[in-house]
């Protein structure tokens, strides 16, 4: 992972870790179920969207690679991984 990505991904999983603490506290507290499920909500978007970013970091380190060197079998091996996590994450 390039280190713009890597260090932009740390903040972003460190405030969803704080989210699903807040989530803790709250059940713990006995905070109204709609309350609850409205910040799951929340930290299911920002699970998603650093998702995205590692993704989209891949694709302009990883799979450009595999394309720029030519290598047929490399190129296919990168696609075939990307197809593979994108259609779990639609499960």
């Amino acid at each position: 992972m390039q280190a713009q990505a890597k260090s932009s991904v740390l903040k972003r999983l460190k405030r969803i870790e704080g989210q699903v603490r807040g989530l803790s506290r709250m059940v713990e507290d006995d905070r109204y179920c709609i309350d609850i499920v409205t910040q799951l909500s929340a930290a299911r978007a920002a699970l998603r969207r650093a998702e995205e970013e590692i993704l989209a970091d891949h694709v302009a380190h990883c799979v450009e690679h595999a394309i720029a060197s030519g290598n047929k079998a490399e190129q296919r091996r990168k696609v075939g991984e990307l197809m593979d996590v994108l259609s779990r994450a639609e499960r």
